[in-house]
């Protein structure tokens, strides 16, 4: 899949940062093992914690599902592991009551090496046109082990449009992207705001 975004899912560059050399998952470990800080950092991004679940040939990050979280609701879950799955998203719109506040909750795993500065980007459309575009910083990770296999994030609460006018279907593209602007998932959705559940 090509890197090249238009302006709906163009992430934003994060100030001051500059795309550093890559290190292996041992070169992390070895990296300083007599300071106390970086071995701090090490620890909060479990670099020393089980052993790699990876395969040789398996992408650096995974994302396994997408899910609207409501409270008293159950979580209405996008499937997001199969190509499959990703494809038949936008045919499968789904409800949002208006006014209702929900989150977005993610679901991935990360293989090889540090993921470093993962974003999740998202434009929506209403009619062709643009109503709202949102940036999420999911933060670095290490690589998934048996300790830790899967991450689970959620994202700050939103609160759904309400009125006539809102009322409606709109139609979303997605992506996952990291600090070096590399594209781990892009997909299109659909939801429908509706008066009621």
């Amino acid at each position: 899949m090509a890197d090249h975004h238009d302006d709906d899912l163009a992430a934003t560059k994060t100030e001051g940062f500059k795309v550093g050399e890559k290190k292996t998952l041992q070169e992390y470990q070895e990296l300083d093992k007599d300071d106390e800080a970086m071995n701090r950092w090490k620890a909060s991004l479990g670099l020393n914690a089980g052993e790699p679940i990876g395969q040789p040939n398996d992408p650096k990050c995974v994302i396994k599902s997408l899910a609207l979280v409501v409270a008293g609701r159950e979580d209405v879950v996008i499937d997001l592991s199969t190509p499959e799955s990703v494809e038949t998203l936008k045919n499968k719109p789904f409800t949002i009551k208006e006014g209702a506040k929900f989150k977005i909750k993610v679901t991935f795993q990360v293989n090889h090496e540090v993921l470093s500065g993962l974003k999740y980007v998202h434009a929506v459309k209403r009619k062709g046109i643009r109503v709202s575009k949102d940036e999420e910083m999911l933060g670095s990770f290490a690589p998934s082990t048996t300790v830790k296999p899967l991450y689970v994030k959620e994202f700050q609460e939103e609160e759904a449009p309400s009125g006539m006018l809102a009322r409606g279907h709109y139609n979303a593209t997605s992506r996952f992207v990291d600090d070096d602007d590399h594209t781990f998932l892009q997909f299109e959705w659909a939801f429908d705001i509706t008066k009621d559940w």
